[in-house]
């Protein structure tokens, strides 16, 4: 029997005129939901149906997964979670590792570690309203981000609280001065962020460097995990990363960002997603 024949059945009337069935739409969605969810025990009771017609159209089965999670355990509304999958939120995430690393992490169900469950490249602010090619100073993106500071917290993800901005430390006399500070309670750690304007530096990641030693050896609480650093820049060049971070870094991070929402097209080359298919592969 085709969909339409199952159609017409269900959505056939009694003798009384009482309408008894669903349509063909309807069915065809039941199917959908069937087939990205077939085992009851999987589903997140948090979620509601609106939430899973969503997720039934990501055709990848870990993604899709990881929204759910995230949405369950950060209580997305509908509208933050079409945006975070348009955004392409999870691809941004493995886009920040070493490609070895998500090589691996597509091949096996261990868990990554939980650091880089929080770091994504690049990360997409749009909400900051900030025109392409529209000039604005470090200050005035910083002020923007704390105006528009609930979207920023949706935008790094789960666990994510603020603490403070322009948190001054001096050092031999000389004040220094950390852009934006977190804290992130399921890492249970602090996260320096520093904003850059234009091209990364060398010097740019050596001063996020000093910022997260100076948090690790006089601002950690009993019980915490060392510090993160995230330098956000307009742009970078993934060799001067590369060669100024040791080979077993885990707490400095550079990451690029937008201020408007990039096409499909424009995230797509960003992550260079046709890397991450024939990995998949």
């Amino acid at each position: 029997m085709t969909a339409q024949d199952m159609a017409k059945s269900c959505c056939s009337t009694s003798d009384s005129g009482i309408w008894k069935g669903f349509d063909e739409s309807n069915l065809r969605k039941m199917r959908q939901f069937y087939c990205a969810y077939p085992i009851r025990d999987t589903l997140c009771p948090e979620l509601s149906w609106s939430h899973y017609r969503l997720l039934m159209r990501v055709p990848n089965e870990k993604e899709r997964a990881f929204y759910a999670e995230e949405c369950a355990k950060s209580a997305w509304s509908v509208r933050q979670l079409e945006r975070q999958i348009h955004t392409m939120y999870y691809q941004r995430i493995l886009a920040s590792q070493d490609k070895s690393l998500v090589a691996a992490e597509i091949q096996t169900t261990e868990p990554k570690p939980e650091y880089e469950k929080i770091i994504k490249d690049p990360y997409v602010m749009e909400f900051l309203q900030i025109q392409p090619d529209t000039h604005v100073y470090e200050g005035e993106l910083e002020q923007a981000l704390i105006d528009h500071l609930q979207h920023f917290l949706l935008e790094l993800g789960r666990g994510f609280s603020f603490v403070a901005r322009q948190k001054k430390f001096t050092l031999d006399g000389q004040n220094f001065f950390i852009d934006l500070v977190f804290y992130n309670y399921i890492l249970k750690c602090f996260v320096l962020i520093d904003l850059k304007m234009g091209q990364l530096t060398h010097q740019d990641l050596g001063q996020m460097q000093m910022y997260v030693n100076y948090y690790t050896r006089e601002l950690m609480n009993e019980g915490d995990t060392p510090p993160i650093g995230i330098v956000l820049c307009a742009d970078k060049s993934d060799a001067v990363v590369k060669y100024t971070l040791p080979e077993d870094n885990h707490q400095i991070f550079a990451s690029k960002y937008f201020t408007y929402l990039p096409t499909e097209e424009e995230l797509k080359r960003e992550l260079r997603l046709d890397e991450f298919q024939k990995l998949d592969e």
